[in-house]
């Protein structure tokens, strides 16, 4: 779903990445700079109970995202190494935010609520890789599998904006909720690529 700005966000990033590239500042570096942000905001910010304002700063983090991409394009430098490095740190970037929640329902919680909140960050960690994985996996094979009812940017809204909700003051039951749809929607997403990759696999000829 929200792939689909990608154009529309890179329109906007333009002008600050041009300012950027004359500075001398390179993508490489914007792209460990979000992921570090978003790692060490997480890993504070959730467990500690500031949930609105840490889910503001991941988010500004995690705009750097699109602006490194473009970074990449404008300068002529984007390469296999800057793909696989976007890649690596966007993994470490989910698996903070996630065990940053898990660590919220732990630390700021006891009961039923602890025990399910832990357990859906920690599903949402989990089947938020295979999805990264499925890709991956199917593109080293030559194969694709961009398909899914939720992508990487899509995971991030739902978890972030529930994640306001609570630290505004909306029970936590709320963000249980959210990160229990999102598990489901991640395995789903899975399935989906799984069977795609099954479709594509078996319209290839064996050789003889």
């Amino acid at each position: 779903m929200l792939s689909r700005l990608r154009g529309v966000m890179t329109m906007l990033f333009t002008p600050l990445a041009r300012v950027l590239l004359r500075a001398g500042v390179s993508p490489d570096a914007v792209t460990a700079l979000g992921a570090v942000g978003v790692l060490v905001t997480a890993l504070w910010a959730f467990p500690t109970d500031h949930l609105a304002v840490g889910s503001v700063v991941i988010a500004l983090f995690a705009f750097l995202d699109a602006l490194d991409g473009t970074m990449a394009r404008l300068s002529g430098r984007s390469s296999l190494w800057g793909a696989f490095l976007d890649s690596t740190l966007d993994r470490l970037a989910d698996a903070a935010i996630f065990c940053g929640l898990a660590a919220y329902f732990l630390v700021q919680h006891d009961g039923g609520l602890r025990t399910y909140g832990t357990i859906a960050a920690l599903a949402c960690l989990v089947f938020g890789s295979l999805v990264s994985y499925a890709r991956a996996r199917a593109e080293g094979l030559g194969m694709t599998a961009n398909v899914g009812i939720a992508e990487r940017a899509d995971r991030l809204l739902v978890s972030l904006a529930a994640t306001v909700l609570v630290g505004l003051g909306a029970p936590a039951q709320v963000l249980v909720g959210a990160l229990v749809l999102l598990a489901l929607a991640s395995l789903v997403t899975v399935v989906q690529r799984m069977l795609t990759v099954r479709h594509q696999a078996f319209a290839v000829p064996s050789p003889s």
